[in-house]
């Protein structure tokens, strides 16, 4: 259901299928490529870096460089200029900023290096001259799914908050969207009482303290949303702080804390997942057909919303991560 940020329409990663004949030319191309992340240490990322290096293993690609921004548009600057001092031949990264980032990004396109993005441009910088596409999940879909989750876990009706991403990230912002939307003209019933914003880098922290706040002024809150699984988490603290064991929280990405929560029936009763394992392989197939064979791709690329609920919780993991649900969630799920 997304657009691109400048309003190109989804293709489907099959874009991104590579012939035995491609493939072992670009492994003939002996490519460097390196990954300049927003932040690190989620599950996401760490899927994101599995599908990658699985993929850019199988073509003979070298990373040379996994980078961490902490959501600091300056570190991140400063980790593009290190990175370029490299001389790799990819790069593939996803701004912290995209105004702030901007100018950096402009010099890896005039650099010559083949830049591939996740899930948003920087600003200024145009498809098919300056970088070969965008791979996202459908963003504007997992918060259209999230809403419907929420809705029908408190009966279509009630008082609900939502914390959104208070930044410059069209991702974040095409989510909160989807939800807000979807809420107003799908549920008449449904109020959203409150909306807060969420941009520290201690977003558990400062989504808990959103949070209790909401709670604490709307007694009568039935549900809540958050934007991804990490501020998610936030809103369980809260929760739970408050004695608000009956609220519902519906999220977007399947992190090992939620999936806990939801085997338990406690809070989080459904999030819409990513598929970041299979975004990090279309995401090096691209990145290496373009560096390697001068391939032409699509400006933005988008792999579709998964509903993940208690009773697909297994499945969803496997088809998420392309692994074993965690021990920790299993545990709960056979009690």
């Amino acid at each position: 259901m997304s657009t691109g940020a400048n309003g190109e329409e989804a293709a489907s990663a099959d874009v991104a299928e590579l012939t035995d004949e491609e493939i072992q030319q670009i492994k003939d191309a002996k490519l460097k490529a390196a990954l300049v992340f927003h932040y690190s240490g989620n599950d996401w990322y760490n899927a994101q870096v599995a599908g990658l290096k699985s993929t850019f293993a199988d073509l003979g690609v070298e990373i040379v460089s996994i980078t961490d921004a902490d959501f600091s548009p300056d570190k991140q600057t400063s980790d593009i200029e290190t990175v370029l001092a490299q001389d790799p031949d990819i790069i593939i990264s996803i701004p912290t900023d995209a105004t702030a980032t901007s100018n950096a990004y402009k010099k890896v396109a005039e650099s010559g290096v083949t830049l591939v993005f996740m899930d948003q441009p920087a600003n200024g910088l145009e498809a098919g001259k300056d970088y070969v596409s965008v791979v996202s999940a459908d963003n504007y879909g997992n918060g259209v799914a999230s809403a419907h989750l929420l809705a029908n876990s408190i009966g279509k009706q009630g008082k609900i908050a939502a914390l959104f991403h208070d930044a410059d990230f069209f991702v974040t912002a095409q989510r909160f969207e989807g939800f807000k939307k979807t809420i107003e003209e799908s549920y008449p019933d449904i109020e959203i009482v409150a909306e807060k914003g969420v941009s520290d880098s201690d977003l558990v922290s400062q989504s808990q303290s959103q949070a209790d706040a909401i709670i604490n002024q709307n007694p009568d809150l039935k549900g809540m949303w958050a934007p991804w699984d990490v501020p998610a988490e936030g809103v369980m603290a809260a929760a739970r702080a408050a004695g608000r064991s009956d609220l519902k929280v519906a999220t977007i990405d399947l992190g090992e804390s939620v999936g806990v929560a939801m085997a338990q029936n406690q809070l989080i009763i459904g999030t819409s997942a990513q598929r970041p394992y299979d975004q990090g392989v279309t995401e090096a197939k691209i990145a290496a057909g373009a560096a390697a064979l001068k391939k032409q791709y699509p400006p933005y690329v988008a792999l579709p919303a998964l509903p993940v609920t208690k009773t697909n919780l297994q499945q969803g993991w496997n088809e998420v991560y392309h692994s074993d649900i965690p021990a920790s969630i299993q545990k709960v799920l056979d009690e």
